[in-house]
């Protein structure tokens, strides 16, 4: 997956490109021996659920949600991986459950 830049104007990020930056975001997470535990108390899964629950529709743009969450960890994801954050919204909004488009209840 190409990187882009800050300011490069890429209004979208393709299926597989978003894919592929959730499931570098997924180890970002992983490694972090901060991060990982509060993922999993607000995702509510187990470490050793995890496999199973990345093929389930929407964790993948769940990952990136719990990131985009928190700026902090959002900065040190594309830190260290050279990201542009506004790619990190592109892409969750390009997975399944990562839309922004939901009916508010009333």
């Amino acid at each position: 997956m190409s990187k882009i830049p800050p300011g490069a104007g890429a209004p979208t990020v393709g299926g597989s490109d978003a894919e592929a930056l959730a499931i570098e975001a997924l180890g970002f997470v992983a490694s972090d021996p901060a991060l990982m535990p509060r993922f999993l108390a607000m995702s509510g899964i187990d470490a050793g659920q995890i496999r199973r629950a990345a093929a389930e529709p929407g964790f993948l743009a769940g990952v990136l949600g719990f990131l985009l969450g928190h700026e902090p960890s959002l900065m040190a994801f594309c830190e260290a991986t050279g990201t542009d954050p506004a790619a990190v919204g592109r892409a969750r909004r390009a997975l399944p459950g990562g839309a922004d488009d939901y009916e508010a209840s009333t």
